[in-house]
């Protein structure tokens, strides 16, 4: 018996291999919409998290994610079920109490929405109150999002209070998976043991699970962490747009930053001989020329804590009734 071989004419035209499908990823955590046109096959874009919570100083990184929904609008492409993650006793929501009844309960909500940079290039952010519990089910989530958009890099911002004056450049210390993510040298060249929070676990799971993330945190004045500092939000979004590529417009956020500096010189010049400020200046300007290895070492006396609280304490007081007619 003779086998007689086909040619690769009588083949038929070859099988084409098919274009995979994004399909949504499920996890009890999370509920992703089904179809993103914004995002085009193949196009990998940068997530950004914002979480409201212990790094917070200054709300900067709340005033950066309310800056980017402003400027660019988008819409809601995740949500998260809080409701497992959430300390409601700890952290209450408002309710209003209008009259005789309750109404417009504002409810906390951890949302993923896709928005457009000044190019149109998409990306995504991720903001809202940073988880109170469940952690490693969030990073879970969060991992199992990045895989689902096929992100490229994750980006997260936040802010703590740092001995730092405010007339000075904002320190931006830098994290990442991977030492070539880290775009800039940090000063701090010790290693230190920190509190962990919900975004410290996440870029560490991720990095375990292969996936490029980083992080800025941006240094607050301590007598400012519980005030808006738009400054700091500036600092942290330019340090995005540089490492990620994305083009932002921070015109409205720099103005902002602009008129809260000149409201502070104006407390601090009515309530300050000028010594607790010096003192700082000259504490930042010793540490960034590299005279220190911390903040917390230097040759010169610290303001002591006495004169920090009362100096906190006018500041904060004064700026009770900014209008107040002063003798």
């Amino acid at each position: 018996m003779r086998w007689n071989r086909r040619s690769h004419e009588s083949d038929g035209p070859p099988e084409t291999t098919p274009t995979p499908v994004r399909r949504p990823i499920v996890h009890p955590l999370v509920h992703v919409v089904d179809e993103i046109p914004e995002l085009a096959e193949g196009q990998r874009p940068v997530l950004i998290h914002a979480l409201d919570g212990f790094l917070s100083a200054g709300q900067a990184d709340q005033l950066a994610a309310r800056h980017l929904v402003a400027s660019s609008g988008g819409r809601v492409v995740a949500s998260f079920d809080l409701d497992q993650m959430y300390d409601y006793r700890a952290r209450r929501p408002g309710l209003v109490f209008d009259r005789d009844h309750y109404a417009n309960y504002d409810a906390p909500r951890l949302l993923v929405r896709l928005l457009k940079d000044a190019d149109g290039t998409p990306y995504l952010l991720l903001s809202g109150p940073e988880p109170d519990y469940r952690w490693e089910a969030f990073a879970a989530a969060v991992r199992a999002l990045v895989e689902r958009f096929d992100v490229r890099l994750v980006v997260g911002i936040g802010a703590v209070p740092m001995g730092v004056p405010h007339t000075r450049p904002v320190m931006i210390t830098t994290h990442a998976t991977r030492s070539d993510l880290v775009d800039r040298p940090n000063l701090w060249r010790a290693q230190l043991l920190v509190p962990t929070s919900a975004q410290s676990l996440l870029e560490l799971r991720l990095g375990e699970g292969g996936h490029d993330a980083m992080g800025y945190v941006a240094h607050v004045p301590h007598y400012l962490s519980q005030l808006e500092f738009p400054t700091a939000a500036v600092a942290l979004l330019a340090a995005v747009a540089e490492r990620s590529g994305l083009r932002l417009d921070l015109t409205a956020l720099a103005e902002s930053a602009e008129s809260t500096l000149a409201e502070i010189d104006e407390q601090v010049a009515d309530q300050d001989d000028g010594s607790v400020l010096s003192g700082l200046e000259e504490q930042y300007d010793a540490f960034a020329r590299g005279a220190s290895e911390s903040l917390l070492a230097t040759e010169g006396p610290l303001p002591t804590a006495d004169e920090l609280g009362q100096q906190v304490e006018q500041f904060l007081a004064g700026l009770d009734d900014p209008h107040d007619e002063r003798e």
